[in-house]
């Protein structure tokens, strides 16, 4: 049986998530055994147009990105969308709270009229077209990126979780980061991560977006339990979930 043909592709990212793939150093020889790369920038040389699965890092930020990213998933037969810019648009959305004139004005001054820095409004992979499996995070967890590598490669359905980052912070046992008068998006926020933030003596910056089903309810309690505002939790939200449907709380 032929190993499936993989290529990754990015668009408006930093390529730390691809970075990640990298770093996982020896484990990469044990996923070459269930794949066979076929086209990525990052590492090789090769070009090719024939692949079984696409990976996808970057959010879409031009009309000429859409009909690559198109094109990309014509001729996929699985595509995964890798790290929070290709999951939820990424800290490139931020922009999307501004007009755009105005977004052009303030980076590129007197050259922004120029055609060649046309530019739009940030979208999701999965806002242009269809996404089959979502890599959440920035950067992203590489083993979690290997271990749904190798269930596609081997014919099972990844399971990524739809528990809150909360539950992965009380199996380490930390204390909430409520408790140190911090603004914590881990009851809204995906797990899988390991809340490696909290761990650290961070809050959850929300990087891999809401839960399936958040509980909007239970943030607002929690807000009101510390003495502090759905606005201060909005606040917090903007850098990973601006114009996403959970920062409607």
């Amino acid at each position: 049986m032929s190993k499936p043909r993989v290529a990754i592709f990015d668009f408006a990212c930093c390529e730390g998530c691809q970075l990640q793939i990298v770093n996982l150093e020896e484990e990469i020889l044990d996923l070459l055994t269930v794949v066979q790369p076929v086209e990525w920038r990052e590492a090789m040389s090769d070009h090719s147009e024939s692949y079984d699965i696409a990976i996808v890092e970057g959010s879409i930020t031009r009309p000429e990105d859409e009909a690559r990213l198109k094109q990309i998933r014509e001729r996929a037969g699985i595509l995964i969308a890798l790290g929070a810019c290709a999951t939820l648009g990424g800290v490139n959305k931020l922009k999307d709270n501004f007009e755009l004139e105005d977004v052009k004005r303030c980076v590129y001054g007197e050259a922004a009229a120029m055609p060649h820095l046309a530019t739009a409004r940030v979208k999701a992979v999965d806002e242009v077209v269809k996404v089959d499996f979502k890599v959440h995070g920035c950067p992203i967890n590489n083993k979690e990126f290997a271990a749904i590598v190798r269930c596609l490669a081997t014919g099972k359905t990844p399971v990524i979780p739809s528990y809150p980052v909360c539950v992965e912070c009380k199996k380490r046992e930390n204390v909430c980061r409520y408790e140190y008068q911090e603004i914590c998006l881990g009851p809204l926020t995906r797990a899988g991560c390991n809340a490696p933030c909290p761990s650290a003596g961070f809050w959850c910056f929300g990087c891999r977006g809401a839960v399936d089903e958040p509980n909007v309810n239970a943030a607002r309690d929690v807000m009101a339990r510390y003495g502090r505002t759905v606005e201060d939790l909005k606040s917090r939200m903007l850098l990973f979930g601006s114009r996403q449907e959970f920062a409607n709380v």
